[in-house]
């Protein structure tokens, strides 16, 4: 009976590991493939001097395709969707294969050219990939180096500058609350783990990166930028 049971657990942690065997493999296979998908479309990264519509190329393959974001000193440099509700690009790519990276996308709520609020939404990745690496800005010393990115909307590249790095919970409010509430910049000064003093008004235009944190459950990380002029 012992030999027996012994036998069991056995034959239990071999499939317990062999599942989890697969699931890294599927994963690191995965994300492979997001990287090679990242290397193509950087070659088709619309530059600053392109006509009329800059994403029109990007369109044709993707008619979800709203803009680019580009955020200088991190690996985020990728075209943004955006779909019909915030769950269609969590685990899908560019062609709507299942990927655990999924894709950066913007919430259905916002306007797509970037009018009063934008948010856009990127995974956690431990390989660095989507928006891995925007826990940097946690850091005061690189939030206070590195203010500026860049945004591609429908009339062209923006400049953004970063104003603020916040830690919230997943249903907050006011980041989240779309369209942004009157006391919004007071909030967010109020709460913000690191700032940046520039003029900010009712009418700018606010672009907010979030993903996961894991400081506490539920956490989001949160940098908010004040869109600037086209930039040729």
């Amino acid at each position: 009976m012992r030999k027996f049971v012994c036998a069991v657990v056995s034959l239990g942690l071999l499939a317990v590991m062999g599942y989890s065997g697969a699931r890294l493999w599927r994963l690191d296979e995965e994300i492979k493939a997001e990287r090679s998908l990242h290397t193509q479309l950087l070659r088709e990264k619309p530059a600053p001097e392109e006509p009329e519509d800059p994403l029109a190329q990007l369109r044709a393959q993707n008619p979800d395709i709203v803009g680019w974001i580009t955020v200088p000193y991190t690996n985020i440099d990728y075209p943004i969707v955006q779909a019909r509700d915030n769950d269609y690009y969590l685990r899908r790519d560019l062609n709507g294969e299942y990927a655990t990276p999924g894709t950066i996308f913007m919430d259905c709520r916002c306007a797509p050219d970037g009018a009063d609020y934008s948010i856009l939404y990127g995974h956690n990745m431990k390989s660095g990939s989507m928006f891995g690496t925007l826990k940097r800005f946690g850091e005061k010393a690189f939030f206070d180096a590195h203010p500026d990115a860049r945004l591609l909307l429908a009339d062209g590249w923006h400049g953004l500058e970063f104003f603020a790095f916040l830690v919230v919970r997943a249903n907050d409010g006011v980041i989240y609350g779309v369209p942004r509430s009157p006391g919004f910049f007071a909030d967010v000064r109020a709460r913000a783990r690191h700032a940046r003093a520039i003029a900010l008004g009712e009418g700018d235009r606010v672009v907010a990166l979030s993903t996961c944190s894991y400081e506490f459950n539920g956490a989001r990380m949160v940098l908010l930028g004040k869109m600037t002029g086209t930039l040729s």
